[in-house]
């Protein structure tokens, strides 16, 4: 078999059963990650990782391998699912499927309507996610600084090309999805910014909200065998370069942070498919110069809610291992 070494800790997979309470918990860190990978900016797998299951959710996707269909042709079923940790990615990926559907069309209405209050609460979650990160860099050196702002400056650059309006044909769709889900389970780094920056964010988001089945379908498989790929890599950097990864992630969170600024005015705009015309280059500018509401106040509280929240999941992963 594979050897599946912890990732982050020595908190991989528990040989004993965990109970329906906990199966529970890991549903709700399944919507969390989804209602962060809706939004561009936001990453999943920041999620994951504050909650304390990011080292665990590595080593169940690196289990899917052939290991995995041997064990499951010679022993059956409930071996694979064991060596895969399969309820654990089940109760997991269900509450992100969950969230996916049911959050997009608040979350799309909110981002024609209030984006500013919605970039407000992420930008704070953002904001505690990446000094949560960054606390966790055990050793600093120049290396690892350097690391920081290189990933910052990388960040921050990308938040400001201008994005394009990608074909949504099924070989996009599919590199999109293998893209995009590599990013969601970096901590620090948003499938959903990488969605919109190839020009394929609305597309996905129309096609979540009409549920339009062969669309998704291929986004999905895309998804799959991009995440399947990428772990075995993700969990290599982390094991062996540690410290330069995790810097190199808070860096790209403090960049990413323009991107979302609460107040952006529209510079320049397009029509879409449907021909409705959409906003398509901003400016983040000062509440104001704002061209519109500012919601300072209500900003402000969100922006100290999302940070607020962050610690919290936090606290409750630190539970969760201790428990």
């Amino acid at each position: 078999m594979d050897n599946k070494e912890p990732i982050l800790d020595d908190t991989s997979k528990p040989d004993a059963p965990v109970n329906f309470i906990e199966y529970v918990f890991f549903f709700l860190r399944g919507l969390a990650m989804g209602a962060a990978d809706v939004v561009p900016g936001v990453s999943g797998g920041t999620i994951a990782f504050i909650t304390g299951i990011y080292e665990r959710l590595l080593n169940a996707i690196k289990s899917v391998n052939l290991t995995a269909l041997r064990i499951l042709f010679k022993e059956g079923i409930p071996a694979a699912w064991k060596y895969v940790d399969g309820s654990f990615l089940a109760s997991l990926f269900a509450g992100i499927v969950v969230s996916l559907v049911s959050l997009s069309n608040i979350l799309k209405w909110c981002l024609d309507v209030y984006p500013q209050l919605l970039y407000a609460f992420f930008f704070g979650l953002i904001i505690a996610s990446s000094i949560y990160i960054i606390r966790q860099v055990k050793n600093w050196t120049i290396a690892t600084l350097a690391s920081l702002f290189i990933g910052a400056a990388v960040a921050y650059t990308i938040t400001v090309i201008t994005p394009t309006e990608a074909p949504n044909n099924y070989w996009m769709v599919f590199l999109a999805g293998c893209i995009a889900i590599s990013a969601m389970i970096l901590p620090g780094i948003s499938g959903s910014f990488i969605l919109l920056l190839m020009g394929m964010y609305r597309h996905v988001l129309n096609a979540a909200t009409g549920l339009d089945i062969g669309f998704l379908l291929v986004f999905i498989t895309g998804c799959v065998v991009g995440l399947l790929s990428f772990s075995h890599l993700l969990s290599w950097v982390f094991k062996n370069h540690k410290n330069t990864a995790l810097a190199i992630l808070s860096g790209f969170m403090v960049g990413s942070l323009n991107k979302v600024w609460p107040w952006q005015n529209v510079i320049s705009t397009r029509l879409n498919s449907h021909g409705k015309e959409v906003p398509w280059i901003k400016e983040s500018v000062l509440p104001s110069s704002y061209n519109g509401d500012t919601y300072v106040l209500y900003c402000g509280i969100l922006l100290i809610l999302g940070f607020s929240i962050v610690f919290v999941l936090e606290r409750l992963g630190k539970d969760a291992k201790e428990g």
